[in-house]
């Protein structure tokens, strides 16, 4: 099965059954500072889980963009990718666990759909404590299907998902396929790693509350996440994504640029496309490499490419000619590469030359450590985390020149910082998703108010190009050359502070795409939009199309102050404002 006729199937499956089709939103979560990306399906819908009403509906279905960092250490393995996509269908306190598991079931099953062997199939589900009962209701559903009892495992807490510290959660049942050659054993293993999750249903039916304790939603949800990239390797018979129609032609050309073959060199080939795809979908967004935040990891997704490009003896620049691969295979689905394909190309150029140096640095410093022909472990991994360097690099070098390495110390200082950036990236995941209270709402409505003051300061060139607002603060970017003058920042944080003393009614409605722009509404990444819109206008003084949350009156928000105003990137500026 090709990609296309999977990306069809599951739209026009859910389709069929009333789900409304919604684009994916960007990679770069928006106002939530909690993740550098979005790394789940569900991520951009959490403020409907919370409440929010859709403007679509209560049924939906989509293809995300995600991205994840903690896996940078598998990938090259069967299972893991930096950049993926993720199939997901929602069920916004409309149907629930029933209609979840038959659905799933017939989708992946019938032949019609994507006609996978039940005798491949295996199914988690909760084992219940003492707040959650163990989740019956789910094997006795599975059961009816034909699923036989062996292949139905209960699991703890893997089996129990939450948006956060508080807010939504409840029990899930997941879906693993048999990726082995033999026949799949009776008895299901959830430790045997040859049973790949491809699909997990939660149902969403409680909210956690700050002490822990569990309240039952008066209206459950379902939230289904299926990995594109595993999925399609299923259905093709292939061990991974890496041999199917997603990875094919950079593979195709890093045996060409190598003079190698694929089956000999897996994983450095595997490291590359991946990684390249990656850091294209992250640039075409305005991430550029940088040593901060975002930016930080296209710099090492680049970086690690070069790296085992150089592994596999290619000479330099060769990251464009697979980024090019890359914006041709991907711009029918994704337009964004195509219309960005310059700046994409020209920032990934620019990294590669940088690199360059870095790496004759980093073999300058391999000749001072082997000196005395060793090198410990805290040297190489010196050598890893500041010069970039693999271990592979670095055990090649050792080779050639007679020098042994401390492996053992290496993979300990590994897995020392492996659990710190896992543990950072969970905590960072962790507690900022379901953030929709009262001072994230004011600040909201506080950036409409804020760009609308900008735009009759400084003029409708002015644009939103990103946000991002914690409980304590708001941060903007916006189109303009120029930096602010002490007179237009005062004039700014005025405007503002007037229009919150009149105490504005802020109004919501639901419109089409096509009248919120007649409305003259605006609004930051106008392809990710739905057929159906929210629009907030304050008086005549702001119309944007936005997914909440909002203050009710413009007099609830407070006293608004500049913090701080600086250059974003070329182009772009930023503003850091509070209310007090």
């Amino acid at each position: 099965m090709t990609t296309k006729e999977l990306r069809e199937k599951y739209l026009k499956f859910f389709e069929k059954k009333g789900h409304a089709i919604i684009p994916s939103a960007s990679l770069i979560p928006e106002n939530d500072p909690s993740v550098l990306f979005i790394s789940a399906g569900m991520q951009p819908l959490v403020p409907y889980f919370l409440g929010e009403k859709h403007p679509i509906g209560t049924r939906l279905v989509d293809i995300q963009k995600c991205l994840r960092t903690v896996d940078f250490d598998n990938i090259g393995d069967n299972t893991h990718n930096t950049f993926f996509q993720m199939l997901g269908n929602w069920s916004l306190g409309d149907y629930f666990k029933e209609e979840s598991v038959k659905w799933g079931f017939e989708f992946l099953t019938s032949d019609e759909w994507l006609g996978l062997d039940l005798s491949k199939l295996a199914f988690t589900v909760y084992e219940g404590d003492d707040m959650v009962p163990r989740d019956n209701e789910a094997v006795d559903l599975w059961k009816s299907l034909g699923v036989k009892e062996g292949r139905i495992a209960y699991l703890g807490e893997d089996n129990f998902w939450s948006a956060g510290d508080t807010g939504p959660c409840g029990p899930s049942s997941e879906i693993f396929y048999w990726s082995g050659d033999s026949d799949a054993p009776e008895k299901f293993d959830p430790e045997d790693e040859t049973w790949v999750e491809i699909w997990n249903h939660v149902f969403m039916m409680y909210n956690k509350k700050e002490d822990g304790t569990l309240e039952e939603l008066e209206k459950k949800n379902i939230d289904t996440g299926m990995g594109f990239e595993r999925t399609l390797a299923v259905l093709n018979n292939q061990k991974s994504a890496y041999e199917t129609d997603l990875f094919s032609n950079s593979i195709t050309k890093l045996e060409q640029l190598s003079g190698k073959k694929y089956l000999e060199n897996v994983k450095a080939m595997r490291i590359v496309s991946d990684h390249i795809r990656a850091a294209v979908m992250v640039i075409s967004e305005g991430i550029v490499p940088s040593n901060l935040d975002q930016g930080y990891i296209v710099r090492r997704l680049i970086r690690r490419s070069i790296r085992n490009g150089r592994l596999l003896d290619i000479s330099e620049n060769f990251c464009l000619d697979i980024a090019q691969i890359v914006i041709n295979d991907y711009s029918g689905i994704y337009p964004e590469l195509k219309k960005n394909d310059d700046y994409i190309l020209k920032e990934i150029e620019k990294e590669e030359a940088k690199f360059a140096s870095t790496i004759e640095k980093g073999l300058k410093e391999f000749e001072k450590m082997s000196s005395d022909n060793k090198i410990s472990g805290a040297e190489a991994f010196i050598l890893f985390s500041t010069y970039g360097f693999p271990l592979e690099m670095t055990q090649e070098l050792a080779v050639e020149k007679g020098v042994t390495i401390d492996e053992v110390e290496f993979e300990n200082e590994m897995k020392k910082h492996q659990e710190a950036s896992k543990k950072g990236s969970e905590q960072k995941f962790k507690g900022g998703l379901a953030d929709s209270g009262e001072e994230t709402a004011r600040l909201h409505t506080a950036t409409h108010l804020l760009q609308a003051a900008l735009r009759k300061v400084l003029g409708d060139h002015v644009a939103q190009k990103g946000s991002n607002i914690t409980t304590a603060r708001l941060r903007f970017d916006f189109t303009h050359d120029e930096k602010l003058t002490d007179e237009q920042k005062q004039e700014v944080e005025k405007l503002v502070n007037d229009w919150i003393k009149a105490d504005y009614e802020v109004n919501c409605e639901e419109l089409s795409f096509e009248q919120a722009k007649k409305k003259g509404a605006i609004g930051l990444f106008e392809d990710k939009y739905g057929d159906q819109v929210k629009v907030y206008s304050i008086d005549e003084i702001s119309c944007e199309m936005c997914g909440g949350p909002h203050a009710k009156r413009t007099g609830e928000l407070g006293t608004f102050k500049i913090k701080k105003e600086k250059a974003s990137s070329a182009g772009v500026r930023r503003i850091k404002a509070i209310l007090e």
